[in-house]
């Protein structure tokens, strides 16, 4: 019977391959098993990646139990906290398409059987999905884990508040250090629902990783045999037909992964992941596909940053099947998933299997741990006892974001639901943080940095501003922040980010002008310019306006010559719609 794996095709028509092997360190019965692709981000680059070699191990240690052949690949990713406040932070996006990129390399280059994808954090995650999507090998994702809390449940995302608290001369030097020194006790994702707690979320809920596997504490040894499990399963998927990631993931497997997006009020982030991860295989995930599955859907999830606890309780509470639970009439059960199995069966299953007994007991023993008395409820509410009721984002349109632009309701406070604000342009970060450090925005003002979309500067989070407002007692609650770039998953405040067409492509945010009146609406998802000067206008006279400005624009000279960052300045869709490298436009 002919062998239909490619990887001994591949033997067959370059000689070279197996005596390179060989060299390698791999052993001659090794060459005709399934050869099975460990692509990773480990690297000593930050927290979320330092321990993924033992997942890589143990990865391994399955494949071969299975009867296969691991080799190990790695595109390390990097850290948006360490680069928070640099220029390297304008790298951040565009590493999620190289990473993506050098998956297609590293696979097409020397196709294996099939894949295993290991990666924790904001852009290794999503950069792996759209590699694994884009090669299209069979394929199982592990996801790495939550890092613990420190003392006193102490989590990353308050070292912002921290800062500007230290800055405003409220706090002194000692406890700042303090907060520094216990905010990263070890390894995995940072320990709330930021960007790469959400994608690892994403990555179970849409069907690519093992029931139940997602976002467990970076220590558990249940982490362990998962990647084992994982090991084990992509040496079946080898030798199996219509088990691509094309086969399995769907527009289906989209909206449940987006119905579980809005249970656990996640990044918003996630509405430029998404839809370029869907892309990949031709299907189109807008803003507005985010506004209509959120609304009316419920918020079940406490955890940080707009809840109360640290992430590693969420798998403590059941994780992503008690998410899936809870909100269960409003999925498509039938959707396949990586185990072969559709959803529906996949939540029976671990039922049936003692997986909530497990989680259980890991809640009782991180309670003896930290002091606490926290229930499984307390952290994942009932349906009928939800946070919220309509999700946890919303897309604003109108003539100032004519593709929209993104807020997450659930972290901004009620008196920013709705109001008409005095514009203040900036066209930097510096220049905005300077003035609210400084006390030079107001209440009322609708403060707008620009130019910091994909085109403008690689689209940076606006970190250090959003919390320097949302810190700060009378702005939080009284001024709203609008820009083309993005904010950190663990940003709150009023904060509207990815307002498109960005600045440097000609968008109205290019067009506004000291003294413009902004309209905000959260529950009419509205964002528009409705005066001039102070002066409220027609939507007739203000489209006058707008066009006579446009007449006097110019864009900013390409602030990157070469590199990563001018060829995705160059080539980057807009923030809406996913700002992945669109080849196709004209």
């Amino acid at each position: 019977m002919e062998n239909s794996l490619i990887s001994q095709k591949m033997r067959e028509l370059s000689p070279e391959l197996d005596p390179l092997r060989l060299g390698t360190g791999w052993r001659p019965e090794d060459l005709s098993k399934p050869q099975i692709f460990i692509e990773s981000t480990f690297g000593d680059s930050h927290p979320g990646s330092g321990h993924l070699d033992r997942l890589v191990e143990a990865a391994r240690e399955g494949i071969a139990e299975a009867g296969g052949h691991g080799a190990r690949y790695f595109c390390t990713d990097m850290c948006d906290g360490e680069s928070q406040g640099t220029d390297g932070i304008n790298y951040s996006l565009a590493s999620r398409e190289m990473i993506a990129n050098m998956i297609e390399i590293q696979q097409s280059a020397t196709p294996f059987d099939a894949g295993v994808y290991i990666a924790s954090c904001d852009k290794g995650l999503p950069g792996n999905m759209m590699g694994l999507l884009r090669v299209d090998i069979p394929a199982v994702v592990v996801t790495g884990g939550t890092m613990a809390a420190g003392p006193n449940l102490l989590t990353l995302e308050q070292l912002g508040m921290y800062s500007a608290r230290y800055e405003r001369g409220e706090i002194d030097k000692k406890e700042l250090d303090w907060a520094k020194e216990n905010a990263c006790p070890g390894c995995g994702a940072c320990s709330f629902i930021g960007t790469a707690s959400t994608m690892q979320i994403m990555a179970e809920a849409l069907g690519l990783a093992l029931p139940g596997s997602a976002l467990l504490p970076a220590g558990s040894p249940d982490l362990l045999e998962y990647a084992r499990s994982a090991g084990r399963l992509a040496v079946k998927l080898a030798h199996s037909n219509g088990m691509r990631p094309s086969d399995i993931v769907t527009m289906e497997s989209f909206e449940n992964a987006i119905l579980v997006h809005a249970a656990v009020s996640g990044s918003t982030n996630c509405l430029l992941h998404l839809p370029a991860i869907a892309h990949e295989i031709g299907l189109e995930i807008t803003g507005e596909t985010f506004d209509r599955l959120h609304r009316g859907a419920r918020y079940l999830l406490d955890v940080r940053p707009a809840g109360r606890w640290p992430a590693e309780f969420f798998y403590y509470a059941g994780g992503v099947p008690a998410i899936m639970e809870g909100i269960k009439p409003h999925l498509h059960l039938d959707t396949m998933t990586v185990t072969g199995k559709t959803l529906g069966e996949n939540l029976e299953e671990l039922k049936k299997d003692g997986f909530y007994e497990r989680c259980q007991r890991w809640l009782l023993e991180a309670n003896k741990k930290h002091n606490t008395n926290i229930t499984r409820e307390d952290v994942i509410r009932p349906y009928n006892k939800a946070l919220g009721t309509d999700g946890s984002i919303a897309v604003l349109k109108g003539n100032l974001a004519p593709e929209g632009a993104v807020i997450k309701h659930t972290a901004c406070p009620r008196e920013m639901f709705s109001a008409v604000l005095n514009a203040r342009p900036f066209d930097s970060e510096e220049e905005c943080i300077d003035a609210v450090l400084h006390h030079r925005v107001k209440p009322g003002d609708a403060v707008f940095i620009r130019y910091e979309g994909p085109k403008g500067s690689g689209m940076p989070e606006m970190f250090y501003t959003s919390e320097a407002i949302s810190s700060d007692k009378e702005l939080g609650r009284s001024i709203a922040l609008i820009t083309d770039g993005r904010f950190s998953g663990a940003s709150t405040g009023p904060v509207i980010g990815h307002c498109s067409p960005e600045a440097q492509a000609g968008g109205p945010i290019a067009l506004v002008e000291d003294g413009d009146l902004i309209h905000l609406d959260v529950q009419e998802r509205v964002l528009e310019i409705v005066g001039v000067k102070g002066q409220r206008l027609s939507p007739e006279e203000i489209d006058t306006v707008l066009a006579e400005r446009k007449k006097h624009w110019k864009p900013k000279p390409a602030k990157y010559k070469r590199g990563v960052l001018r060829l995705f300045s160059d080539l980057a869709a807009s923030p809406m719609k996913g700002a992945y490298l669109d080849y196709d436009r004209e």
